[in-house]
């Protein structure tokens, strides 16, 4: 996935997916945190065994974690709560590792691995984009070396049986370690999963290291939507956090507003969509919806193009509230399905991951600015979104 990341912006296809800007003074901050942390957040200091580990997603929309709270609440505490606080608010009684992590990726190997070379002149060769793989390694692979040892010994310590971890791919080292001891490791899903999907996208489904033995996905359409690595089991978990409209809150809809979803990789491209759209037809109110890891000063005031930012103003609350959305390859666009949007996927980079909706007749594609004026009246709505966010699941799950 860092390569890949790397690849897509040296190569201008995409912008950075998710940018943290910090500045001296919050980079000092994050440092007392964590020397703070490791007194009052170590998993280490409390005593005795819990049956699983919860791995969150950093993002809290609200202070709330959508992708483990119902799980939380059902493991109560026989479960050890793992949340980091780098890039986020930890949630309240929770425990981390953010000291260790940190400290795990300030040094760095000096030994250049002669591999790392001839991979990056071999994609060079392909691409044409240098990528520094040598750089990636040098600081990544020490990094999980250590914190794999780390955890495996905190996971032994507290008698861990069941890990549960949102977003496993960057956590590996946690996933990882659970392998070393034979503890079973169950991801839920957080996001959009597609065939290009480099996270979860395995073509002819080999053995590969890492990996969880499980995903809980959202809905059914998610289980064999890519490939998944051998041995991978899919279940599906639903999704509590959303829920269809009733017929009152449908018809309530302001049925002229045109909601834009962003995302760092092709923000600006998608702004220039939301722009044509204002001038060509002023009937229609744009509001574009920076993605919460963007700024909204990123985006220049364009008549006609109202940006909505910050916690004021919910996405789901916008979409409820809207006829239709736009959007290329975010999550966001399957919500506003549920929530009865009528769909376009604008055609930028990344737009495959929504091809097969588009495919069953759930979303348009527009490949212009300007077809898009064309394509909003025959846009569509999603005549059932279960197969996308089926029905809370969870309690059955943890039974079996």
């Amino acid at each position: 996935m860092r390569v890949f990341h790397e690849l897509s912006k040296r190569s201008g296809i995409h912008g950075e997916p998710h940018p943290v800007r910090r500045t001296r003074a919050d980079e000092l901050r994050l440092i007392g945190k964590h020397v703070t942390g490791v007194a009052t957040r170590n998993p280490f200091l409390a005593g005795g065994s819990v049956d699983s580990l919860v791995v969150p997603h950093p993002r809290k929309p609200g202070g709330i974690e959508i992708y483990t709270d119902r799980l939380r609440t059902a493991l109560g505490s026989s479960a050890l709560v793992l949340d980091s606080g780098i890039n986020g608010t930890p949630l309240p009684r929770s425990t981390n590792l953010d000291f260790f992590t940190s400290a795990a990726g300030a040094v760095r190997s000096r030994i250049v691995d002669e591999r790392s070379r001839k991979v990056a002149d071999a994609l060079e060769a392909l691409t044409g984009v240098k990528v520094p793989i040598a750089a990636l390694v040098a600081r990544e692979v020490p990094k999980h070396l250590r914190l794999r040892a780390l955890y495996r010994t905190l996971l032994k310590r507290r008698g861990i049986k069941t890990v549960y971890v949102v977003v496993a791919y960057f956590h590996q080292h946690i996933v990882g370690a659970a392998r070393d001891l034979g503890i079973r490791v169950v991801e839920l899903q957080h996001g959009a999963i597609s065939p290009f999907h480099l996270g979860y996208s395995y073509p002819g489904r080999p053995a590969v290291a890492d990996q969880p033995d499980e995903l809980w996905c959202f809905g059914s359409y998610w289980t064999d939507v890519a490939e998944l690595p051998a041995g991978m089991a899919t279940a599906v978990a639903g999704a509590p956090f959303i829920q269809p409209l009733s017929d009152p809150e449908l018809a309530a809809k302001e049925s002229q507003r045109v909601v834009f979803l962003s995302q760092g990789t092709i923000g600006p491209s998608l702004f220039e969509f939301a722009a044509s759209l204002a001038e060509a037809r002023p009937e229609y109110e744009i509001v574009f919806r920076p993605h919460p890891s963007e700024h909204a000063s990123d985006y220049s005031a364009r008549s006609g193009v109202r940006i909505s930012s910050g916690p004021g103003e919910s996405t789901l609350g916008l979409l409820a509230s809207a006829g239709y959305q736009v959007g290329v390859a975010t999550t966001a666009l399957f919500e506003g399905m549920v929530l009865g949007c009528r769909t376009v996927v604008a055609q930028l980079p990344g737009h495959e991951y929504l091809q097969p909706v588009v495919d069953r007749g759930d979303a348009v594609l527009a490949n212009s600015p300007s077809a898009l004026a064309s394509l909003l009246p025959v846009a569509p709505i999603c005549p059932d979104s279960t197969d996308y966010y089926a029905p809370d699941n969870l309690a059955a799950l943890l039974k079996g």
